[in-house]
């Protein structure tokens, strides 16, 4: 199997623990997706012998941030499916959609909506799919933790750095506050092709894509940790799953929208009081792809899966009816294929 960015070895080793965990809480929510009338989610999720014969290349683009969470899966179906192989990388949300457009890849992880171009190309080329939500993320805001003088920071203090208009202005922390050192700030965050890029960029800045350029920019998420951790002087932002893995390296810091600093949290970006930060996860899938009998069983599992997987890559999981209501849209999906 390859993978196109790394994942921290410990949580495929917390995995391999847990597999008696993981085992019966797919089988709970294999009950789930029988109540929505799914047919093969039984075998996708228990890995019987109608699975056994499975076989074919699954590929897979898109979000560095959903990306955990898709390796996991992958890692787990390749274990009871193991004559199906996965191609699984992470080039940006928006690198994912141009390959899925160009039926490049079966699936398409996805740290926000698909656009309304990407939406009208699909369209005019034939391409019918359906979006699945996966989970949530909250978008940590982080510095070094040899930073004693940022604990928490206003939105409209994260525009000043990050907008437009800070590009060769704003280049010191005491421009933000005159308490703060009389110091570079080194600032590090998502490429363009990312996602994340575009919705930090559209929740702070007021515009997708609005943003200074003369950042540390990277569609790698391992690499914005690594700039940031290495730093005192740095600030950076990604999803909440890559601060978690590198918590002993990264301060978190809380996000003031008027309401008082809120930090990330599951309960926090699942009520969306961590403002306007959280956001969700999905994945994208063509109806050609899902014709074939070993994405469609993938996609199940996925959905079986979700509730233990993505809360151990360290993102928040749904609720079990926002699953069962994604169940339903992914069989309601597959009765329109011909």
């Amino acid at each position: 199997m390859r993978f196109g960015a790394a994942f921290p070895l410990y949580l495929r080793c917390i995995k391999l623990l847990n597999m008696k965990k993981i085992f019966i809480s797919a089988l709970a929510a294999t009950a789930l997706l029988s109540s929505c009338g799914g047919g093969t989610s039984d075998d996708a999720a228990a890995g019987n012998d109608s699975t056994a014969t499975l076989s074919g290349t699954i590929k897979i683009d898109g979000s560095s941030t959903v990306l955990p969470i898709t390796q996991l899966v992958a890692e787990d179906f390749k274990e009871q499916n193991n004559k199906v192989d996965f191609s699984v990388a992470a080039g940006g949300t928006g690198s994912g959609f141009k390959k899925f457009i160009r039926k490049e890849i079966d699936i398409c992880d996805a740290s926000r909506t698909i656009k309304d171009s990407e939406a009208h190309e699909c369209d005019s080329l034939g391409i019918k799919y359906q979006a699945l939500e996966i989970g949530k993320d909250g978008l940590s805001i982080v510095v070094n933790p040899q930073n004693t003088w940022l604990t928490s920071i206003t939105v409209a203090e994260l525009k000043m750095i990050w907008g437009p208009d800070a590009q060769d202005k704003i280049m010191k922390w005491n421009q933000i506050r005159k308490e703060w050192p009389n110091e570079p700030i080194h600032l590090h965050g998502a490429g363009h092709e990312s996602g994340t890029f575009e919705y930090f960029t559209e929740a702070i800045n007021g515009k997708k894509g609005a943003c200074r350029v003369d950042y540390n920019a990277s569609e790698n998420d391992n690499q914005l940790v690594q700039g940031v951790a290495g730093d005192k002087f740095a600030m950076g932002f990604f999803g909440l799953g890559y601060y978690e893995t590198n918590k002993d390296k990264l301060k978190l810091v809380a996000v003031d929208n008027g309401a008082g600093a809120i930090l990330p949290t599951d309960a926090t970006v699942m009520d969306g009081t961590y403002a306007p930060l959280s956001r969700p996860l999905f994945i994208y899938i063509s109806a050609e792809a899902a014709k074939r009998a070993e994405v469609s069983a993938f996609v199940e599992f996925y959905i079986a899966q979700a509730p233990v997987l993505v809360k151990e890559a360290h993102f928040i999981p749904l609720t079990t009816e926002q699953y069962t209501a994604e169940t339903a849209k992914w069989n309601e999906f597959k009765k329109g294929l011909k």
